[in-house]
Parts: structure tokens; C-alpha cells; sequence
């Protein structure tokens, strides 16, 4: 569990860097053999870009790394559990292991919406491991969307009272 939190740790390293780039911060580590070889962060944002997501920033680079697309011997640490998208790019590239921190309980598919690593129909399963550090993982996510609403609502009290109005009739 020592390593679990260390790679963690990195991984709400690259979370944080999100965040400070505007994007959702969720972030990726990847690990093969105790080593990180491959970090990433949400960045669909910035990239214009809807699979660039952490997790699949993370995979195209340790692809890279391994000169290979295939990942068998790598563990997947993400800060936010991995939606249906980063959970298939997982299972193409055989992850062997998935170690994620909070729980999405609107796209999570390891388990809150689908469980799709225990699905008998699909060839690949990776080992699961929840909830590693999800307390930091939260608090992260919901200060940003935090920072976000307070942006938002200060943003609406500039606005002349007749521009309200008309944002609302949109």
C-alpha cells in the first residue's frame, strides 16, 4: 500500500497541474517495474481534444516509452476512477492493474456506473484497487469546482443587470 500511495501522490501531482492549466484535475501515472514511466493530465480543454483525458495522455506516452501499444506489465494510477473511453484504452493496451483514488459516480467504469475490468464478455481484466488516497483526490476536485462556481458567480455579478437578462433569454 506504501507504493500505492507514493505513485499516487504523483499522480495528484500531475491532477494539481491540470487544475492550475483550467482543466478538470484529474491526473495519471504509469508504472512498470516500480518505475513511473509515464505521467499525464486532463487536457481536452486546452487540447481542443475529448480524449485527452489523464489516463489516455498517460498510455499514448508510456506507448512511446515501451515501443509497444501493448502495456501488459504496467499499473495504471489515476486520481479519479476511469470512465468508459479510458477504460477500454486500458483494456486494448492489457494494463495489468488500475489503482484509482475517488469514485465517479456519474462516468466511473470500474465499478459506481459500470464495472466493465469484471464484465465476462469482454478479454481483458485488470486487477482493481479503489479508493487509494481518495480523500485527497476529493478534496482536489471539489476545490476546483469550488474556485469554478465562486469565478462564475463573480463573473455574473459584473455583468450589467441587462445583460442578465439577456443571458437568460438565450
Amino acid at each position: 500500500m506504501l507504493d500505492d500511495e507514493r505513485y499516487m501522490r504523483e499522480a495528484l501531482d500531475q491532477a494539481a497541474l491540470a487544475g492550475t492549466a483550467g482543466e478538470v484535475p484529474v491526473g495519471a501515472v504509469i508504472v512498470r517495474e516500480g518505475q513511473v514511466i509515464a505521467r499525464g493530465y486532463n487536457r481536452p480543454i486546452t487540447t481542443h481534444d475529448p480524449t485527452a483525458h489523464a489516463e489516455i495522455v498517460a498510455l499514448r506516452e508510456a506507448a512511446a516509452v515501451c515501443g509497444n501499444y501493448r502495456l501488459p506489465d504496467c499499473e495504471m494510477y489515476v486520481t479519479l476512477e476511469p470512465c468508459v473511453m479510458c477504460v477500454g484504452a486500458m483494456m486494448h493496451a492489457r494494463i495489468k492493474r488500475i489503482v484509482f483514488g475517488a469514485s465517479d459516480p456519474k462516468t466511473g467504469a470500474c465499478g459506481s456506473v459500470a464495472d466493465l475490468m469484471a464484465d465476462p464478455a469482454l478479454n481483458h481484466h485488470a486487477t482493481v484497487t479503489p479508493h487509494v488516497l481518495a480523500d485527497e483526490s476529493v478534496d482536489l476536485l471539489q476545490s476546483f469546482f469550488k474556485e469554478r462556481r465562486a469565478q462564475a458567480k463573480a463573473r455574473k455579478q459584473q455583468l450589467p443587470a441587462n445583460a442578465v437578462d439577456s443571458a437568460e433569454m438565450a
